[in-house]
């Protein structure tokens, strides 16, 4: 059998229950079973690639398979475990009432033939192996006799649950052409729009579907993605209170260094939401690296703000600084992938996994996130700004030789670039100035803005990630002086937090925007912490 009832996904997800991670979402079975033969049976979610869609629909199919025995995969699962109502009333279980009970349709589109150069040659494959697994299934029927899918479906007087992961996993290869796009919909609305063998369809992939009003658009489907998820959304990813669980059960990496390293993605409801591939790999790895960023197409990031040379360049500059960006994005579909307009632009960005967005705010979710876009930066496709990031180095160097005097000089120049948001009109601007000309520290320095230490927050706090370095405590000021930062550092005992650091380099900048002939001054002072 090639994809009817077939033991291929429960081969796969036995593999994924025996791994050294695995975090139940089996909960995930009783939801989505709440739209059998409903009118909502058209269910899609889509996510950012390595996130968990694959893993679940092995388990849906494995759970729902005619012909398997599933029963001890789930039996220690949450699904299988007994339940009360809000009165502590015991509750029927649910966890009977579909497993292995029905006939299932998976399909991975992801797969491709051998040598496969052409979307003919790819829905070939398909087209014949369904006509083939249906054939063998109900020997009275010769398929040959039947010009399309969906009559053969009807012929079996029976009904399915279709699983269909990656749908748009072939919008990506070489061989699509604009026309095969749509005829990819269009297959997909044959086989599955108001067919009444169709029990439930369930498809997963990266690209929202496009919802036009158009024959070859599939607009059936209820669509769950980054931007829309208020009902499953708490089963892609891995949860605030599961990664702490991990940890505790693990004891190799902490949950902070892992917060800070791949949460920044939210629920609806504003829960973290951590990114589930990088997790589970720092966890068997025992170190937090890139995982996810390095695992795919990443030029992605820089293709997205390429498409518009102005705002989102600007947009990019602001979330590297820290300050979240306010925006009403509109969504992002299969059909759009032009993106010309700076909202199609930040949506896709957001649909990939690139920019966390929750209450109309944008935001670079983590660090694993933020070095990809320190390195975007850096294009020369980045115009003045790469320009400022290449002399990012200069400033360090500057910085750690006391130089007070050419580290104001590269601010002034930086700041009479002809860059408009880079011209101080608020204090974001201010932060994103700094944020460009120390870009390069971050190499060597883990950079916190606006970070609490001592008896307050300081701007900027330059841990360093290497021994030898000094740390960096680092406090701006606005038409007062240097000295006058230097001394509420003191003052405030900001350096409290890399104490341990044997030195510790106290930096205060100071722009005057009255003093046109020397705005910035900068003023740097060495102290002891109590390292040996």
């Amino acid at each position: 059998m090639n994809y009817l009832n077939t033991e291929s996904q429960k081969i796969l997800y036995q593999e994924a229950k025996n791994s050294q991670i695995f975090v139940d979402k089996s909960l995930f079975i009783e939801r989505i079973s709440q739209n059998i033969r409903t009118s909502s049976k058209y269910i899609c979610t889509t996510r950012p690639r390595r996130f968990g869609k694959t893993m679940n629909a092995n388990m849906l199919a494995t759970y729902y398979t005619k012909g398997l025995d599933s029963s001890s995969l789930f039996s220690d699962l949450k699904i299988a475990q007994p339940s009360v109502d809000s009165e502590g009333n015991p509750q029927k279980p649910f966890y009977p009432e579909h497993l292995n009970q029905h006939n299932v349709i998976k399909i991975d589109f992801s797969q491709m033939p051998d040598d496969c150069s052409s979307y003919t040659e790819y829905m070939e494959e398909i087209r014949n192996g369904l006509k083939q697994d249906l054939e063998e299934t109900y020997p009275h029927l010769d398929a040959n006799a039947y010009h399309n899918l969906s009559r053969l479906f009807k012929a079996t007087e029976d009904s399915f649950i279709f699983i269909l992961d990656e749908w748009d996993a072939v919008f990506h290869e070489d061989f699509m052409k604009e026309n095969d796009k749509k005829e990819h919909l269009k297959f997909l609305r044959k086989l599955l729009k108001d067919q009444p063998y169709v029990e439930l369809a369930y498809m997963t992939g990266v690209l929202p579907i496009a919802k036009y009003g158009s024959a070859s658009t599939i607009n059936m489907f209820d669509e769950y993605n980054f931007m829309n998820d208020e009902v499953y959304d708490t089963f892609f990813g891995f949860t605030e209170q599961e990664v702490k669980t991990l940890c505790d059960e693990k004891q190799i990496v902490s949950y902070e260094e892992l917060k800070q390293w791949y949460d920044g993605y939210r629920t609806s409801e504003g829960e973290s939401l951590f990114n589930p591939r990088s997790v589970s790999y720092a966890l068997k790895r025992g170190s937090c690296k890139n995982y996810w960023t390095e695992t795919g197409p990443m030029n992605e990031v820089a293709d997205c703000i390429e498409h518009n040379a102005g705002e989102v360049r600007e947009d990019i500059v602001q979330m590297v600084a820290g300050n979240p960006v306010e925006v009403e994005l509109n969504g992002y579909s299969a059909a759009e992938q032009s993106m010309n307009t700076r909202d199609e632009i930040l949506s896709a960005m957001v649909v990939y996994g690139f920019l966390s967005y929750h209450d109309g705010e944008l935001q670079i979710p983590n660090h694993e996130l933020m070095e990809k876009f320190q390195r975007v930066l850096s294009r020369s496709s980045m115009g003045g700004i790469s320009e400022i990031v290449k002399q990012s180095k200069a400033m360090l160097q500057a910085t750690l030789a006391e130089d007070e005097e050419k580290v104001a000089d590269i601010l002034k120049e930086t700041h009479n670039r002809e860059i408009p948001f880079l011209q101080y009109n608020d204090e974001n601007s201010l932060s994103c100035v700094i944020t460009l000309c120390y870009l390069y520290a971050r190499k060597d320095y883990q950079i916190d803005r606006e970070i609490q230490a001592g008896a307050g927050y300081c701007d900027y706090l330059f841990t360093p990630k290497k021994a030898g370095k000094p740390a960096i405590v680092l406090e701006l000021k606005a038409g007062k002086s240097a000295e006058e930062a230097i001394q509420q550092i003191k003052n405030r005992d900001y350096a409290a937090k890399v104490r341990k650091y044997r030195d510790i380099l106290l930096v205060g900048i100071n722009y005057d925007k009255d003093n046109t002939a020397k705005p910035h001054t900068c003023k740097i002072e060495r102290i002891q912490g109590t390292q040996d």
